[in-house]
């Protein structure tokens, strides 16, 4: 047989002509490798601050009169504030379910604060997507869907503590062992997030950090503690509600349930000082993003759970259908996606957050997940926006004021039915009482208004199954 070059005998292998003896050895032979460098992985990290119990309006760029917030400021200056944002379970833990999740609490059936272990280890959340996409992905903080700090599903990185926890020496499950630590708990969380920001890694993180300030009852670091003793605290028109219309408000009630009783001063104060720690790490954490060269290749979110009550309709924690507990902050910034000082009045809920995630990191979406991608919204894109939405809340036993109820909420109107009691539904007209002080539910110039909305929630509640 002719002696061959290497072309030829790598033509005539793969033609299969040559004997079986040098087909046997041509496959022994070296062959040149082809390098191939891995492509980069352009997606972005993704960032999710989430506070608890912290009001749409108490940030400096949502036009407090004076708290501080300059580094929260910066997310929206850089990026988009959402106007319009509301919670579809105004409470810490269903709330924070359906950020996850994109799903409605009769859905994840997180629906209270109570023991939500084994329910909480079920959920499909965006981290978990994430994480099966690719990502590292880390929680740090407030879990409490569950009695237990054990890691959750779909997290590599978890540093948490039981329930509420508390403000100083925090005791954390740091991926599984748990043990005291010394600090103020905003500080010590904050600096479990910059040590993740700062790891070396050749993939996209993310990281979710979820405070438990400003929550109640309220203690601030020893440096915030004369902060905003100056200030005049100004109340709303609607803490001088008579609550003719509110007769769930008005029901006798044993024991200290019977009392409304709305914050003092001083407790709105220190819950504000309590922010101030929250806004000083998230400038540690732009410092970190910024020295990975890492800022604007991360996507950072800043939102809250739920709202609160600084005395409107006499009332204080959360938990009812008013705006002032339904309503919350959002802001994101991403260069590369959203134009610094956008400003967003479309509705938007927290059920939207985890479709966002899922879109921009790439990862595989479920079905379950019923909220909107908000990446539409950024884009300039979105068509048939939502122009009314469901919100739902379920009684728990310590908090008999508020029992259970849903609502409706369009760009006029809040329709709130208690789902438990007879005769006490609500009705307001937000363009004419938007702090909602009339209820016009036996109003006969409002009955077609009433219907409409009782229809749209009908809706709303079949399409979130």
């Amino acid at each position: 047989m002719p002696r061959l070059d290497r072309r030829q005998m790598l033509a005539a292998l793969a033609a299969g002509t040559l004997p079986e003896s040098v087909a046997a050895s041509a496959a022994q032979t070296p062959r040149p490798v082809a390098v191939r460098s891995a492509a980069p992985d352009t997606r972005p990290n993704t960032l999710v601050i989430l506070m608890e119990d912290l009001r749409w309006d108490a940030l400096g760029c949502t036009g407090h009169p004076f708290v501080k917030t300059p580094n929260i400021d910066r997310i929206a200056r850089e990026g988009v504030r959402f106007e319009n944002v509301f919670a579809t379970t105004p409470l810490g833990s269903p709330s924070r379910a359906s950020f996850l999740t994109g799903q409605w609490a009769h859905q994840h059936e997180i629906r209270n604060n109570g023991e939500n272990g084994p329910t909480s280890m079920r959920l499909k959340t965006y981290p978990l997507l994430q994480q099966q996409a690719g990502y590292e992905t880390a929680f740090i903080g407030k879990w409490q869907m569950g009695l237990d700090d054990s890691p959750r599903p779909g997290f590599d990185r978890w540093v948490s503590f039981r329930g509420h926890g508390q403000y100083v020496n925090p005791v954390l499950n740091i991926d599984g062992r748990s043990g005291p630590q010394a600090g103020y708990v905003t500080d010590v969380l904050n600096a479990q997030a910059v040590e993740f920001v700062r790891k070396r890694r050749g993939k996209p993180f993310s990281l979710t950090l979820s405070h438990k300030a400003v929550q109640g009852p309220f203690i601030a670091p020893e440096r915030h503690r004369t902060l905003f003793s100056g200030e005049v605290v100004k109340r709303a028109a609607s803490s001088a509600d008579t609550l003719d219309g509110k007769p769930v408000l008005r029901r006798t009630l044993t024991g200290t349930a019977q009392t409304l009783r709305p914050p003092t001063d001083e407790a709105i104060r220190q819950q504000l000082q309590c922010l101030t720690s929250v806004d000083e790490g998230l400038g540690r954490i732009f410092a970190a993003l910024e020295e990975m060269r890492q800022l604007d290749n991360t996507l950072i979110v800043f939102a809250s759970g739920n709202g609160c009550f600084w005395g409107e309709h006499g009332l204080s924690d959360k938990r009812a259908a008013y705006e002032e507990s339904i309503r919350i902050p959002l802001l994101m910034r991403y260069p590369k996606l959203i134009r610094p000082g956008t400003r967003l009045r479309n509705y938007v809920l927290n059920t939207d957050l985890a479709s966002t995630m899922v879109e921009i990191s790439r990862s595989n979406p479920v079905p379950e997940m019923k909220g909107r991608s908000l990446v539409p919204l950024l884009e300039g894109r979105a068509r048939d926006w939502r122009r009314s939405f469901l919100c739902e809340y379920f009684e728990e036993a310590a908090f008999p004021r508020i029992p259970s109820w849903q609502a409706i909420r369009t760009e006029r109107w809040k329709y709130i039915r208690y789902t438990n009691i007879d005769g006490m539904d609500e009705l307001y007209d937000l363009a004419s009482d938007p702090g909602e002080v009339r209820n016009l539910i036996s109003d006969s110039a409002t009955q077609s208004a009433l219907d409409d909305c009782r229809e749209d929630m009908a809706r709303l509640w079949r399409e979130t199954f």
